[in-house]
């Protein structure tokens, strides 16, 4: 029999988790099972091939420790880890059994986010451990809490051994209709290798600097095959220009699917816009094309796009706010 242990919390001196975790442990050694532990806290920057580590496990427990909210980060990454490139196959047929120890509120939200994260992943929860443990000494000095522990290890232990069953329950369902590993129609083989993949600093970066190469040449070639990108929106602009009496301001226009930026010139009762550089400007916009379509057919306002989020800007905010006043779509 093997069991995974896998600890989400942060190693503290005087963590209660690892106090029950190490009890857990002197019960398992004494029942000749193989154990492993993997802190997760040390694993941070691979936490994506963990789940490999399952193949060979009949159980698993899942520990963590509630400092202020919820079942932690590193337990979270893990989660995800298996949904993501874990065997399901596998998982279908392991046992859990959670660990939650707290420090403040939510020690039994917290077992039940780990019960209902493997249920959706396909595994078999048995009844776990929470507790709210302020002082780990309280722990030490009652016998009544080891006896507990030593109980909840041997129950796992016979469910493991005696393949107990576990009734089916809807949480099960959700593997079956949105699992992303089904979606992209991964082997189990091929889930670990991504995993791996995933957790190459080196591999990802070039991806993403290949990435934005092929955008950057389909961008070009965009540029290069219509004339919609050295066009779009400048009549709009001159139709709907509305002077502001003693108002001189360049504005900046980045859109992502034109080859240069959308300059506007605006001096007096004189306006002038072009795709091309501006040696300086007073505002600098960044927005989609959907965004700009939205404005100019009346639907949107240029400060409403930004008080939004859908409108980035850098510069003299009034500057912006007379957009509006300028263009009155």
């Amino acid at each position: 029999m093997k069991i995974n242990i896998y600890y989400g919390g942060r190693g503290l001196i005087g963590d209660a988790t690892l106090y029950v975790l190490n009890k857990m442990q002197e019960v398992l050694r004494e029942l000749n099972v193989n154990m492993e532990r993997y802190d997760l806290y040390e694993f941070k920057n691979n936490i994506v091939t963990l789940p490999q580590t399952l193949k060979d496990a009949d159980g698993v427990i899942l520990a963590t420790t509630v400092e202020w909210f919820g079942i932690g980060g590193w337990m979270q990454q893990f989660l995800d880890a298996c949904w993501l490139y874990g065997d399901k196959e596998k998982i279908a047929k392991i046992y859990m059994c959670p660990i939650v120890m707290s420090t403040t509120y939510g020690e039994r939200d917290a077992m039940m986010d780990l019960i209902n994260a493997w249920e959706i992943l396909g595994g078999l929860p048995v009844t776990g451990i929470s507790g709210y443990i302020a002082d780990v000494s309280e722990l030490e000095q009652n016998p009544n809490y080891a006896r507990v522990i030593e109980k909840r290890t041997e129950d796992l232990y016979r469910s493991i051994n005696q393949k107990t069953a576990v009734f089916p329950c809807s949480n099960q369902a959700v593997k079956q209709k949105v699992s992303f590993t089904q979606s992209l129609n991964l082997t189990p083989q091929e889930a670990e290798q991504l995993s791996e993949l995933a957790s190459d600093d080196f591999y990802v970066q070039k991806q993403k600097e290949d990435i934005q190469e092929l955008a950057s040449m389909f961008k070009d070639l965009m540029g290069v095959s219509g004339e919609l990108n050295s066009t779009m929106f400048l009549q709009d602009l001159r139709d709907h220009f509305h002077p502001q009496a003693g108002f001189r301001a360049v504005y900046k226009f980045n859109l992502p699917e034109a080859k240069k930026p959308l300059i506007v010139k605006v001096d007096h009762t004189e306006m002038e816009c072009y795709y091309g550089d501006s040696d300086s400007f007073d505002v600098e916009m960044q927005l989609s094309t959907d965004v700009m379509n939205e404005i100019v057919q009346g639907r949107m306002t240029f400060q409403r796009a930004f008080m939004a989020g859908d409108m980035k800007m850098k510069g003299d905010f009034k500057v912006l706010r007379t957009l509006d006043a300028l263009y009155v779509f």
